[in-house]
């Protein structure tokens, strides 16, 4: 299994980006798929998920309104779009795939660095 981040770099506050997660290796319907982010010093935090059967959504409070997740099964890829993005967003960002049947099965990508700065 692979995930494969891509998509970040340096923006200025309250600039966007589209971040890409394309996972290969696993049937991708089945899986729910998260993105988190590490800040520097900080712990590893959930970002937002989305389901892969509905494809609910769920978000951190901290991007709630300014993120978007979404999901293409076609592509076997995941996004996030982030928009209004503030000096405290500054982080790795990894691409995570948790199997829907069996929550035990993680799949964690590289990760994606995304720092916003003037």
């Amino acid at each position: 299994v692979q995930l494969v981040e891509s998509g970040g770099g340096l923006v200025q506050p309250g600039g966007s980006l589209r971040l890409s997660c394309a996972a290969s290796g696993l049937t991708f319907s089945y899986y729910d798929m998260s993105w988190y982010r590490q800040g520097p010093g900080k712990e590893r935090e959930f970002v937002a998920i989305i389901r892969g059967a509905g494809g609910a959504v769920v978000y951190a409070d901290s991007v709630k309104g300014r993120f978007t997740i979404s999901r293409d099964n076609a592509k076997n890829t995941v996004y996030l779009q982030m928009n209004m993005l503030r000096a405290e967003d500054t982080a790795v960002y990894y691409c995570n795939a948790r199997e829907m049947a069996r929550v035990s099965t993680v799949y964690w990508g590289q990760g994606t660095q995304v720092t916003v700065s003037s």
